[in-house]
């Protein structure tokens, strides 16, 4: 059986306003069009649709019961275009910044305390976070990026946010379980991997000269966040990245319980496009990024 076309979306518009306010009138001073071509395009439904959808009585129309089937549909599916257009194309749109970068930076240094510290400089400005980790790094993916590394992309603007080291982090309540008063003491330890970083457990390690722990025991896992989340929960020992962790040491909520940090070879960045800024939003925004992770501002 073949399928009916569907109608024109300004002829479905006109039947709704009609059938909605029972008045060709109405639905024409509603649409801003014609009393003649409201009437014109209900007649061009009715005969595409080969079902008649009012019944025309001389001061008043009414719905046939086909009219009465269709209209509760006809509205809900323009609701859902009004409701879907404003959401992707409003106002608020035009004040939004798209922005990539990882979960563990979204996480825990663009975490709520410093969200909060944003909206309340920059009221009007709407952020896009993306968080993934699957697009190619070379292709700019938004109006800025947060990316991990050593700064050395081409073809975009590269500005450093953080100068990170590494020490292990754990949580109270694994300290209270085992302690842990020396560095070979770690081999008594769950030892979290985080997969694609140059500086593992095996260099700080050597940095810190534990000879008798096995760095390549433990759990690997593809995100930072996954392992900081345990880590906080209290199971096992990770790597801690000083941008990543300085709230939760200021806080309790992580210890770091040896004084050796290793000075990482890989920090964050902020990367936008070289041409510069084609949204003024997303300038505003990286201008305050950079001031609270460098203190610095970006340059004209």
């Amino acid at each position: 059986m073949k399928n009916k076309a569907l109608p024109p979306l300004n002829w479905l518009r006109s039947f709704e306003a009609a059938a909605r306010l029972l008045s060709f009138t109405q639905a024409a001073n509603e649409l801003h069009m014609t009393q003649g071509a409201i009437s014109q395009q209900i007649k061009s439904l009715e005969a595409q649709l080969n079902t008649p959808l009012f019944k025309r009585q001389a001061r008043s129309i009414e719905l046939t019961e086909e009219g009465l089937a269709y209209l509760p549909i006809v509205h809900g599916a323009i609701q859902k275009l009004m409701i879907a257009t404003n959401e992707i194309f409003g106002e608020g749109h035009r004040k939004q910044v798209k922005i990539r970068g990882s979960m563990a930076f979204f996480s825990y240094w663009l975490n709520a305390r410093r969200l909060t510290s944003f909206q309340a400089e920059h009221p009007d400005i709407n952020l896009q976070l993306n968080t993934d980790i699957w697009l190619r790094q070379e292709e700019m993916a938004g109006d800025l990026e947060i990316r991990w590394g050593k700064g050395q992309w081409t073809g975009v603007n590269v500005e450093r946010l953080s100068r990170d080291t590494l020490f292990p982090v754990c949580s109270p309540a694994l300290l209270a379980r085992q302690p842990l008063r020396q560095v070979d003491d770690l081999r008594h330890h769950e030892l979290l991997h985080v997969m694609g970083y140059e500086e593992g457990w095996g260099e700080w390690l050597q940095f810190a000269e534990a000879t008798r722990v096995n760095p390549s025991e433990g759990m690997q896992f593809d995100t930072y966040a996954c392992v900081l989340h345990l880590v906080e929960s209290g199971f096992g020992v990770a790597l801690g990245r000083l941008s990543l962790v300085e709230d939760q040491l200021r806080d309790g909520t992580l210890i770091a319980p040896f004084g050796q940090r290793l000075p990482s070879s890989e920090d964050f960045y902020l990367v936008y496009p070289q041409e510069g800024f084609s949204n003024p939003y997303a300038r505003r925004f990286a201008d305050w990024l950079l001031r609270n992770t460098s203190g610095r501002s970006l340059p004209p």
